[in-house]
């Protein structure tokens, strides 16, 4: 039965964003509600200027019909255990792509690739990760004792976990903006990443909810990334903007409380971290050295600067992706046997 409650969640929200997608982007057509192309970028993306934008709409109202359809009567029935926790992670998720849809509505609003400033952004992901964490910790969900993966261990951190989390919180979720900066390059790490956090949810140590339920909310978070690559692929027909690329990454982040270990997402999803410590080594190195460390950032423009095409790129990291999520797998315990 678990195994057929995974692919039926993870399928109808495979259809729902590819549906939606399919009426969506002639809307945001309508409207004008096209990508603004930044000068200093590779020049062959200009021809990408005006291509829809916010389609990251359509899996964000797919997973507001697939979450209730599904876990709802699944908290009713008691097959999730400590539901609150799940409903709290959605609930941090979705906040953080209302955040990025603010982002998206402010850039068309001044008719440029900018939106909220920088410093707005941050405070809003900030009290996000504020309230979740508060929340979580309200409703017992939540410890100062960090698990520290690989060595199977749990050390009190005390008002420093709040720190350290919501470090991790924006973080993740601010990387996984970063990676969206090609065709199905975002979209397609969250595929993999999000089939890491099926497989240690059945394997990882005293996670918040069951394993099974971790599971599931993955297989809807594999199912908004596969249906957006239908239109996302190269040459995408719409892009997800900061809606969905904050959604994304919110989720992947709540994914790894809810595993109570959050440290692993540095592991499962490096391929995100990298994106954002290219871009801090870029801004380091010309303020010390007085030039560029790589030819452009996030690291992704670097190797398409390089020559690459945007599919190496993708394949590429996306392998890269899965050798991480292979090394993360050794970062959660594996004392119960991977069933379905």
């Amino acid at each position: 039965m678990n195994i057929l409650l995974f692919s039926a969640i993870l399928l109808l929200t495979f259809a729902l964003t590819a549906v939606i997608l399919r009426f969506l982007i002639p809307v945001l057509k309508s409207h004008k509600m096209g990508q603004k192309i930044l000068d200093i970028g590779p020049r062959w993306h200009k021809s990408k200027e005006g291509t829809p934008t916010m389609g990251g709409v359509s899996f964000v109202i797919a997973s507001l019909v697939v979450f209730p359809a599904f876990f709802i009567p699944l908290a009713v029935t008691g097959k999730i255990a400590n539901p609150t926790a799940l409903f709290l992670t959605f609930g941090m998720a979705l906040l953080n792509g209302m955040i990025g849809c603010i982002d998206d509505y402010t850039k068309f609003i001044k008719k440029q690739n900018e939106g909220l400033l920088a410093w707005q952004k941050y405070l809003l992901q900030f009290a996000v990760s504020a309230a979740y964490l508060v929340s979580m910790t309200l409703w017992g969900n939540l410890t100062t004792r960090l698990y520290i993966p690989y060595l199977n261990q749990y050390f009190e951190f005390g008002f420093a976990y709040y720190v350290v989390a919501i470090l991790l919180l924006t973080g993740i979720t601010n990387s996984v903006n970063l990676a969206d900066g090609i065709d199905g390059l975002a979209s397609s790490e969250t595929v993999i990443v999000g089939a890491f956090f099926a497989v240690a949810g059945k394997v990882g140590v005293l996670p918040l909810v069951s394993g099974t339920a971790i599971s599931f909310y993955s297989a809807m978070l594999i199912g908004c990334a596969l249906g957006f690559l239908v239109y996302n692929f190269h040459p995408a027909k719409v892009f997800m903007g900061d809606t969905g690329s904050l959604f994304l990454g919110g989720t992947v982040a709540g994914l790894a409380f809810l595993l109570n270990n959050p440290l692993i997402v540095l592991v499962a999803g490096f391929i995100y971290v990298i994106e954002s410590i290219s871009v801090i080594l870029q801004v380091f190195w010309v303020k010390v050295f007085g030039h560029r460390l790589f030819k452009m950032s996030p690291i992704h423009h670097h190797f398409e600067k390089c020559g690459w095409g945007e599919i190496k790129i993708v394949t590429v990291f996306c392998l890269v992706a899965l050798l991480f999520c292979v090394l993360a797998f050794f970062g959660v315990r594996t004392d119960s046997l991977i069933s379905f």
